[in-house]
């Protein structure tokens, strides 16, 4: 039967490094068999907790200051998770949050392999958003406390035992295989090996996320998280039909969607929009993913779950008179008039 191990990682800042919690949920013959938790301090240096992360997680510094840190911890972490194969919501990243922490603690990287719940909810579940607690509910797990590193564990894993029983899949590789995947692997490196790209790009801003640094402002602390999977901007189509409610807009995408940054952005473009990475004075349009409601708009301001610093960005600009017109992915979706995925892995 089906057996594995689902992580999930909370994080203080915008650096991946910054493990504030780690949940982890052992299945064994797609069941529950172990869990763990932990509450984390974050490595020395990357400890500052951004405003916008204690927003979502509700994790602060007071709650960690008798954790342990990421370093001292990981030994006992990585003991739990054995040789097992490691099942994440978009794994890229939790896998990242190891990667990365390893690397600033002055720790060797061991070698682990993994696998993604978001790109097999995007292969087998015909969803408007792939987010967590979507993708959950479809496999029929009712996340209660998103953002909790157990919860949210439980629930990657309840996608990929799920997904398994109806693919009759009687293991990891073999669920895998018939999804035309592969495990994914973090190769082992001794500590003085070449760094990643995300902690390279960090130590470019030495003390940035530093919890003694105070030099910087808390609205100013960078969020280097999302940022490689942003993708080009394809030219807007000027052909497009000009009454199209898409056509003319500068738009920018925030957050998880139910298909890949890069194919949404192609989307929009191919109805007259012009794409961007980042919110400017000419954007008119932001289109928000990770299974946000047309109703948790009217409040966005105020809502926990909008607070990342595209959203922040919005907030600035339209105090400052900028009109900035804010769609939910499946207002998206309907303005392509598709149900979406027909699903690629990002």
């Amino acid at each position: 039967m089906i057996d594995f191990t689902a992580i999930d990682f909370e994080t203080a800042n915008g650096f991946r490094g910054s493990a504030c919690a780690i949940g982890a949920v052992k299945i064994r013959n797609g069941a529950i068999a172990e869990t763990h938790y932990s509450l984390l301090q974050p490595p020395a240096g990357y400890d500052r907790f951004d405003p916008r992360n204690m927003a979502i997680h509700r994790i602060t510094p007071a709650d960690v200051a008798t954790a342990p840190s990421f370093g001292e911890h990981f030994e006992t972490l990585h003991q739990f998770l054995g040789d097992d194969v490691l099942v994440a919501h978009n794994a890229g990243f939790d896998i990242g949050v190891i990667e990365s922490g390893l690397e600033v603690s002055q720790l060797p990287i061991p070698h682990m392999e993994f696998a993604c719940s978001l790109t097999l909810s995007r292969k087998h579940y015909q969803l408007a958003s792939h987010a967590l607690p979507s993708a959950a509910a479809e496999a029929g797990f009712v996340l209660k406390n998103h953002h909790n590193a157990l919860e949210d564990a439980k629930a990657a894993a309840a996608i990929v035992v799920d997904i398994a029983a109806r693919r009759e899949a009687q293991s990891i590789d073999e669920l895998l295989d018939t999804s035309a995947m592969q495990r994914r692997v973090l190769v082992a490196r001794a500590v003085g090996a070449e760094l990643s790209r995300p902690t390279r790009h960090a130590l470019t801003m030495p003390g940035m996320f530093d919890a003694t640094n105070h030099r910087v402002a808390a609205d100013e602390l960078p969020d280097l998280i999302r940022w490689p999977n942003e993708g080009s901007n394809p030219p807007a189509n000027e052909l497009a039909d000009s009454k199209h409610p898409l056509f003319g807009h500068h738009v920018v995408f925030t957050g998880l969607l139910g298909i890949s940054r890069q194919e949404a952005k192609q989307k929009a473009a191919a109805y007259g929009a012009q794409t961007q990475s980042r919110i400017g004075s000419t954007t008119t349009m932001v289109i928000i993913g990770d299974g946000t409601r047309p109703e948790e708009l009217a409040d966005f301001e105020h809502n926990p779950r909008l607070q990342q610093r595209k959203m922040q960005e919005v907030v600035r600009r339209r105090a400052q008179g900028q009109d900035i017109v804010l769609v939910t992915e499946p207002e998206f979706l309907g303005m392509l008039n598709e149900n979406w995925p027909h699903a690629t892995a990002m």
